[in-house]
């Protein structure tokens, strides 16, 4: 299962995470692009193409033109959000800036060492609710130990459906800690296969 499915979103959109304010910023944008209602995969896309145009950081996606953004946005297949989510995302940063200094380590340090309050603060954040809380949390157990297990309702969804246990605690004592966020990005890979794929059969 790690082998075929186990690619975090984070890696897929090329960022290179690591406990730093750059990457943490680029996995909240992610995980704001993956909050609306579209595929995963341009989500994705769309966090690749504002890296590509270097706004990586809080700092510059506030200074970028609102147009520009619009424009990769579009091009990413973003379409039906673009405007909107322009708008989202030079507000995330806005706040990031004001209440963390643009360092996300500000608002781990804020939720201390509680999942749950660290899950408030990042809804804090206009656009990001629970799913794009989860997302990023998901993801960023993979830099961040103290939010480990984290395997929300969709990678249990995933872990059934492939006969391993509906728990998180258990799932999490199958993987060394440091694989968890891949393991947990497999799960949630397998709950989003359509229903007749069969996950683990040879292809």
């Amino acid at each position: 299962m790690l082998d075929r499915y186990g690619r975090t979103y984070a890696d897929e959109a090329g960022i290179r995470l690591t406990d730093q304010p750059g990457p943490l910023f680029q996995l909240l944008v992610l995980a704001q692009l993956l909050s609306a209602r579209i595929g995963a995969p341009i989500a994705v896309a769309a966090a690749a193409a504002l890296r590509a145009q270097g706004w990586t950081t809080a700092q510059r996606l506030r200074d970028a033109p609102r147009s520009a953004v619009i424009a990769s946005l579009g091009r990413s297949g973003y379409r039906r959000y673009d405007e909107r989510t322009a708008t989202l995302l030079t507000e995330m940063a806005t706040l990031v800036l004001a209440r963390y200094g643009g360092d996300l380590r500000r608002l781990a340090a804020a939720a201390g060492g509680q999942v749950d309050r660290a899950s408030d603060l990042l809804q804090e954040v206009k656009g990001i609710g629970p799913t794009g809380a989860a997302v990023f949390l998901r993801e960023v157990q993979a830099v961040w130990p103290w939010v480990r297990p984290q395997l929300d309702a969709r990678a249990l969804t995933g872990a059934e459906r492939v006969g391993l246990p509906r728990d998180a605690d258990e799932l999490a004592r199958l993987v060394p800690g440091d694989e968890l966020a891949a393991f947990a990005a497999g799960l949630v890979h397998i709950s989003l296969l359509g229903k007749k794929e069969e996950p683990l059969t040879e292809s």
